[in-house]
């Protein structure tokens, strides 16, 4: 019998708004007695813990971004001693200083009943055989997964990320049957079992929970078909938990958001605005259980949309769509948004190319930018007459033109000629502000 906690995963959504509202009341104390950047915030509007009486009330609350970690760094959002830490993750300070999240113990054990659901929904049993392939250390991946599947009683191997050929040597020795990691090395790994002729069709493989970056529909199609899986999506940020916010089900249609533990919100990202369910907007995350390090109307920067209707394996939390970009990394070429993922979701259904691309922006001095999509070519297509390969970049410049609106040039190139990743893919190279500054 697969891990699933039906009393609180199914629950009526109505007592779920109660218990919501009793906890968000307990948390606003918890935050404001202990965590002077809190305090500020609310004397500084005039805002006191009493004024909170239910989520109803949760748009009066200021909002929490990244900068409020920066400015507290290491510790100052911790709202416990640090007697009471029993675990430090930090995510990558590609931007300045790392995010230091705290766990208590209570934390640490909530962390491993969310990836519990999460790895549970996949129907993951504790006979099954977990392959991790997240990262473990610093980056809360690794252990929040190796903690779920533990919970379970599954048995773990902590490959953690990277060295290709052993995984798919001890995936074939150790009989793995659940893969964790995220979804471009799943890719990475289903190319190299293609290149190492390894039959994934007679592998113990049968579901793999891929996170930490966004990846689209076909994307999903893809990593299916190279590893015989069916690929589930699961989202998290340190500061909020770590993976296990919420979890695709084998429905596929959209990630269950643990709602016991987290309030979810869409807003306008320009104005802050809440915006009605259904609606595309950057997603915000109030803690409900958190410790350590309570978070409140945490600005996550993704870009999403959130329902409500009732889902076919009968879980009640509502439901957030994959995250479909940022809305501090989207690209503004010549005015126009452009995701990643718009881009992605039109190369891997371009028969002829592989699912690995660079886009390349640039602005000549005194030019409008110019974005190109590097794509490397399927082997087979290597050796085509030019003409051929000139019309396969025609005709996804075509492609790209109609999704994004824009011109976009289009460089084909050999296999295995961009980078592979282990860990989250670098899909972008702006070099506009490299030549802004020479």
């Amino acid at each position: 019998m697969h891990y699933w906690n039906r009393e609180a995963e199914c629950v009526d959504r109505d007592e779920l708004r109660k218990l919501q509202s009793e906890r968000l009341v307990t948390t606003i104390r918890h935050s404001y007695e202990n965590v002077p950047a809190y305090k500020h915030k609310f004397d500084k509007i005039g805002l006191k813990p009493d004024d909170i009486k239910g989520i109803e009330d949760l748009v009066k609350i200021p909002f929490t971004v990244k900068t409020d970690f920066r400015d507290n760094y290491p510790f100052g959002m911790f709202a416990v001693p640090m007697d009471r830490i029993v675990r430090i993750h930090a995510s990558s300070g590609t931007t300045g200083k790392s995010t230091v999240v705290g766990y208590t113990s209570g934390d640490v054990e909530t962390w491993a009943e969310l990836m519990a659901r999460t790895l549970g929904a996949g129907g993951t049993t504790k006979g099954d055989i977990v392959q991790n392939a997240y990262g473990y250390g610093l980056f809360t991946g690794g252990l929040g997964a190796h903690y779920g599947a533990e919970r379970i009683g599954a048995s773990v191997i902590p490959i953690s990320g990277g060295n290709t050929k052993r995984q798919l040597q001890i995936m074939e020795d150790f009989h793995s049957t659940v893969l964790c990691c995220t979804p471009s090395y799943a890719l990475m790994l289903g190319e190299s079992a293609r290149d190492a002729q390894v039959n994934m069709k007679k592998s113990s493989l049968r579901v793999a929970f891929l996170g930490a970056e966004p990846w689209t529909e076909n994307m999903r199609r893809e990593i299916e078909s190279a590893l015989c899986v069916d690929a589930l999506d699961i989202y998290g940020l340190s500061e909020v938990m770590g993976p296990g916010v919420s979890y695709e089900c084998m429905e596929k249609g959209g990630l269950h958001i643990n709602e016991d533990h987290f309030i979810a919100e869409i807003i306008n990202p320009d104005t802050g605005e809440v915006l009605p369910p259904g609606s595309h907007g950057e997603l915000v995350f109030t803690s409900l259980t958190k410790e350590a390090l309570p978070l409140l109307r945490y600005r996550t920067r993704d870009i999403t949309y959130i329902d409500d209707s009732p889902c076919g394996c009968g879980r009640s939390f509502a439901r957030m769509h994959r995250v479909m970009g940022r809305s501090d990394d989207m690209l503004i070429i010549r005015g126009v948004n452009v995701f990643p993922s718009q881009i992605e979701s039109v190369l891997i259904e371009t028969e002829g190319t592989e699912p690995h691309y660079l886009i390349v922006v640039d602005r000549a001095p005194g030019k409008m930018d110019e974005m190109e999509v590097w794509v490397e070519v399927s082997p087979e297509l290597v050796s085509d007459a030019v003409r051929t390969l000139e019309s396969l970049e025609r005709r996804i410049a075509h492609e790209l033109h109609s999704v994004l609106g824009i011109s976009v040039k289009v460089k084909l190139v050999e296999p295995k000629t961009i980078a592979r990743s282990e860990g989250k893919a670098k899909r972008v190279i702006d070099r506009r502000e490299l030549n802004n500054e020479s």
